[in-house]
């Protein structure tokens, strides 16, 4: 068991849930590493927009003494929801009333930078690709990096995402494909260049489906919407047709023909965008992942607990990540912290995992969302 007075915490992965993670460790006074691959902040454009929610993102936030710049960087107004069916007539339509809090949006860019912003200068180090956690179980660690570089830790938090190395030390799960995949495409300017689209987004999302296939588009901040062509394919779809994703016209082409019997206005999503579309084949962790305590390493987001994208995951993450630095802030060893934390997150992970198995499939159903089931439609 270690008993280190000030262990070495060494977060890998500096999205929401590592940044998180740190940033209330160094709240309470605790020292705190974070490495990621990246080779700096910029390196990459960080996705479009989510919405934290107050029973999780926002409590991880609120720990962390940012809550306040959150509201003020966010968009309540993209609380605003659309659901069509594939003749775009409106079926449910949610206007977020004035001062509702409960899951604002904010673009995954700039809670990135307020976090970034929130940290001791040299708590990240860039350029650092885990390719292996070393040593046993009961600690040190050395953490070997793709350059041929070393880093001792007494604790090992693994922020690194889906495909994380951190969990090959505690679990040999692999995410594996659902059969639903995503296809995203960028509208620029939108206001300007796509009116139309912009109305039928609004503020928020639009979203339609027809059991097979869905469309799904968001409003982004700058102007921009952010769409996704969700469709039931094997993975490699795009390379079965013999091509690749760089064929925006042969592509648009196939597209096309498999929404022929949409609304133009909707269709458009699909022929109107800005540049090249991107893949994104959805995976998910097996349902239940769990994995055996260990005394020096742990999970937290989608290294923990991959599941479909259904406006759960940043916002999981967040809380993992306020849980366990309170668990390392309130107990006397690592070891203790990890097993507090993980007896609670690894139920409630569990719990959601369960919930959300398969639940891929009603990125592309027919039925209206839950909330929207008693709510009275608006045009």
């Amino acid at each position: 068991m270690n008993t280190t007075p000030t262990p070495r915490i060494a977060i890998i992965g500096a999205g929401p849930g590592g940044l998180t993670c740190a940033r209330i460790l160094q709240r309470h006074g605790i020292a705190v590493t974070v490495y990621d691959h990246e080779t700096g902040p910029d390196a990459r454009d960080q996705g479009g927009t989510l919405d934290l929610h107050e029973d999780n993102g926002q409590i991880a936030l609120r720990e962390a003494g940012l809550l306040d710049d959150f509201f003020r960087l966010s968009r309540p107004e993209g609380q605003e929801m659309r659901q069509l069916d594939p003749a775009g007539t409106i079926l449910f339509h949610h206007v977020p009333e004035a001062g509702e809090r409960f899951k604002p949006e904010i673009d995954r860019g700039d809670l990135r930078d307020l976090l970034l912003g929130s940290l001791e200068p040299g708590t990240i180090r860039w350029g650092h690709t885990l390719t292996a956690v070393e040593g046993p179980d009961e600690g040190p660690r050395q953490l070997r990096f793709d350059d041929g570089s070393t880093a001792p830790a007494d604790l090992v938090i693994g922020a690194d995402g889906a495909w994380s190395t951190v969990r090959t030390a505690v679990s040999p799960a692999r995410p594996e494909y659902t059969g639903i995949s995503f296809l995203e495409a960028w509208f620029h300017d939108v206001e300007n260049r796509h009116p139309a689209l912009a109305e039928l987004v609004g503020q928020g999302s639009a979203a339609a489906a027809d059991g097979d296939r869905g469309l799904f588009a968001q409003r982004n901040s700058g102007d921009h919407i952010r769409a996704y062509i969700i469709q039931r394919l094997p993975r490699t779809w795009i390379r079965d047709a013999g091509l690749t994703p760089r064929d925006t016209g042969a592509i648009r082409a196939l597209l096309l023909e498999r929404f022929r019997d949409w609304s133009p206005a909707l269709r458009s999503l699909l022929t109107d965008n800005d540049g090249l579309y991107v893949d994104r084949p959805i995976n998910a962790l097996p349902v239940p992942h769990t994995w055996a305590h260990n005394p020096t390493v742990t999970l937290l987001g989608d290294a923990a607990h991959l599941m479909p994208p259904l406006g759960v995951g940043v916002n999981l993450a967040m809380l993992d990540a306020g849980e366990l630095a309170l668990a390392v802030v309130r107990h006397d060893t690592v070891a203790d912290a990890i097993r507090a934390y993980e007896q609670t997150m690894l139920p409630r992970s569990n719990e959601w995992q369960k919930t959300l198995d398969h639940g891929a499939e009603e990125l592309i159903s027919t039925e209206l969302p839950d909330f929207a089931q008693d709510a009275t439609t608006t045009a």
